[in-house]
């Protein structure tokens, strides 16, 4: 079992661009999913933002993005990243899930995604924001 973080960039419309952005830079290549396809755009105005996004690159660059809705709050300066931990298995999240989980506050609960066999997001209690999930191919 492995376990790896990637910093996991917040945007409010710009994820897709800054993507883009940063693959010119480091190379690799960009996956990005919308609200829109998703089927989960609360905003008809938000359905091309980006649910979920990164850039993997041959070299070992590896960044993650996606775009605030505007229901939720957001600002440039005070909630521009989370902490990505992605494992190869249920269990090992789980229980890094449990250990995170202690004195937090959950964004979204650990259970299974549209995009990945778990996923869920806590606030620790030092305001750092994590995301786990478990690693799966997109097949979109």
């Amino acid at each position: 079992m492995s376990v790896t973080t990637t910093t996991h960039l917040n945007f409010r419309g710009d994820a897709r661009a800054a993507l883009d952005h940063y693959r010119s830079v480091f190379g690799g290549r960009v996956t990005a999913i919308t609200y829109g396809d998703m089927g989960k755009a609360q905003d008809e105005k938000e359905a091309d933002h980006v649910v979920w996004g990164e850039v993997v690159g041959d070299n070992g660059f590896h960044v993650m993005a996606y775009d605030v809705p505007s229901h939720l709050p957001w600002d440039r300066g005070s909630s521009p990243f989370f902490v990505s931990v992605r494992g190869d298995g249920t269990d090992e999240i789980s229980a890094l899930w449990q250990k995170l989980a202690e004195g937090s506050t959950v964004v979204e609960p650990l259970e299974p995604s549209q995009w990945a066999p778990l996923y869920g997001m806590l606030t620790d209690r030092f305001g750092v924001t994590w995301v786990l999930d478990v690693a799966a191919p997109y097949a979109g």
